[in-house]
C-alpha cells in the first residue's frame, strides 16, 4: 500500500509537517517493501488559496491510497475523499513513526476534517 506522509523534509527522520496543503514535503512510502520517495509541495506553500485543494489533486497523481498528516482542513478532506484516499492524523511524530503506528493500526481514521480552511 502507498500512503502519504506530508513532512518538514525529505527524510523519514524529519517531523510530520502539521499542515496538510502547505506541508513543505510529501514523503511517499510504499509499506510493502518500506521504500519511500520525497515529492516538494512548494507550488503549495505559499499559495494564496487552494492549497488543500491543490495538494489532494497531487496526492492523487502520486498514487497514494492514504494520507497521513498533522491536520487536514474540510477542502482537503472532501477532495481526499472523494477521490477514495483515507485520511489518518499523526501530530508529533517522525514520518518513520507515523509509518511504524499507521502499519500497527494504532492510527484512527479521521471521519471530517479537524481544522477550518485557510489555517497556517
Amino acid at each position: 500500500m502507498k500512503i502519504l506522509i506530508t513532512a518538514k523534509g525529505k527524510q523519514i527522520s524529519d517531523e510530520v509537517d502539521p499542515r496538510f496543503g502547505r506541508a513543505k514535503f510529501f514523503v511517499l512510502v510504499d509499506t510493502d517493501t518500506n521504500e519511500a520517495t520525497a515529492h516538494d509541495n512548494s507550488q503549495n506553500l505559499n499559495a494564496a488559496q487552494g492549497a488543500g485543494i491543490q495538494a489532494a489533486q497531487s496526492v492523487t497523481q502520486l498514487g497514494a491510497e492514504a494520507v497521513i498528516s498533522g491536520n487536514v482542513g474540510p477542502n482537503a478532506f472532501q477532495t481526499l475523499n472523494a477521490a477514495g484516499i483515507k485520511m489518518y492524523l499523526c501530530p508529533q511524530a517522525t514520518v518513520e513513526e507515523a509509518v511504524r503506528k499507521f502499519k500497527a493500526g494504532e492510527l484512527k481514521e479521521a471521519a471530517a476534517a479537524n481544522v477550518q480552511g485557510h489555517w497556517s
